[in-house]
């Protein structure tokens, strides 16, 4: 088998760090205090936002009393194993929310995802990804904007091959209907979810107008799962401001995957790659285009 990913064994670590403190009875600002670190650093180590070393992590282990040898062994593999973190290299352009994002991305054994404004990233052709990055983001220089094009393009690897995450993605018809880039741009688009619609790792859902108010108006979400029942499940959510929250609290996760179950209950999901060709076609001829269907009629010439 191979080696858990960096950003799972961060996640098992941080798990087994807490659970280890709250054991020894010691309170975050005890530790911190007694292993002569700032609050923050003990904080950010527990949360998952860094890693930790192995000369940090044994005097660590010692002051919450943990001593037996097989556990602080498999501790410090942990930690040298979650050094090197997916897209680290990224750090200056994304925050640290989406940095987070990206290493449950990159570890989930299902990932659930809904969305209701734009097709999501790791979906995303390139002409797509060009359109839409500058469109809310207006400030990105060419550079940068190279850049989360290449973060973009990255992520896609994980939808390549017969191993790896199963994937279920909900969209919005507003998503697929609207033409991000132009007609051009969007029957690309169409073709590339049609092909990812048919591969066996991914299952593709719309949502139609037709369902009316739903579960999903609040806006869209993940809900990552992990192959082992000692990470907890974890839901990201992200408004259109760019501002993410992020939670493994039960009860949360727990709504935000039973609203996922109530979208599907609303779907079309049987041979959603012939919808996808289908409307492919219509929007190469413009038959979808509710602008055109708004203007008047041009005159007859014999009027």
């Amino acid at each position: 088998m191979s080696a858990p990913s960096p950003a799972l064994q961060r996640l098992r670590l941080r798990t087994e760090l807490r659970r280890a403190r709250t054991s020894a009875g010691l309170t975050q600002r005890q530790v911190a205090e007694k292993m002569e670190w700032s609050s923050s650093k003990l904080i950010r180590i527990e949360a998952g936002e860094v890693g930790i070393s192995v000369n940090d992590l044994r005097p660590l282990l010692a002051a919450y009393g943990v001593t037996d040898r097989r556990r602080i062994e498999t501790l410090l593999d942990l930690a040298r194993g979650s050094r090197k973190m997916p897209f680290s290299e990224f750090r200056d352009i994304f925050g640290k929310e989406f940095q987070q994002y990206l290493d449950f991305e990159s570890s989930a054994s299902l990932v659930r995802m809904f969305n209701s404004l734009q097709i999501p990233g790791i979906l995303q052709t390139e002409e797509y990804m060009r359109t839409i990055i500058p469109a809310y983001n207006r400030a990105l220089s060419e550079e940068t904007l190279e850049r989360h094009v290449e973060a973009r393009l990255m992520r896609q690897e994980l939808l390549v091959g017969d191993e790896g995450a199963e994937w279920f993605f909900i969209l919005d018809e507003a998503v697929i209907r609207r033409q991000v880039g132009g007609r051009g741009v969007m029957r690309k688009q169409l073709e590339r979810l049609s092909e990812l619609a048919a591969q066996p790792r991914i299952t593709m859902m719309i949502l139609p107008f037709s369902a009316g108010a739903h579960a999903g108006m609040e806006g869209p979400f993940t809900h990552f799962e992990f192959e082992t029942d000692e990470i907890a499940d974890l839901a990201y959510m992200e408004n259109p401001r760019g501002d993410s929250y992020t939670t493994n609290e039960p009860e949360e996760t727990g709504r935000y995957l039973e609203r996922f179950w109530e979208l599907e209950d609303l779907v079309v999901k049987d041979d959603v790659p012939e919808l996808l060709r289908r409307l492919t076609e219509r929007v190469e001829t413009g038959s979808d285009d509710l602008v055109a269907l708004l203007r008047p009629a041009e005159e007859s010439p014999n009027e």
